[in-house]
């Protein structure tokens, strides 16, 4: 039982010191997870245009498989 005491406090002192040493730290992570998003989101926006390409293009085979196998 002592060494569940132990254990439990000392769990709860690491997390106590944890939430400190995040505490000290708000402005720079938000900012690089700011930057993070905008990357993100740029990336996404160049990502588009290629989805939309490559979803068409398998309709089309798809269509033009359909059409030559009833050709057949």
């Amino acid at each position: 039982m002592k060494f569940l005491k132990v254990i439990l406090i000392s769990i709860v002192v690491s997390l106590g010191l944890t939430w400190e040493a995040m505490a000290a730290l708000p402005t720079a992570a938000a900012t690089a997870f700011t930057t993070l998003q905008a990357d993100v989101l740029s990336l996404v926006d160049l990502a588009w245009p290629a989805a939309i390409a490559i979803t068409v293009a398998f309709i089309i085979l798809r269509m033009f498989k359909k059409a030559a196998g009833a050709a057949v």
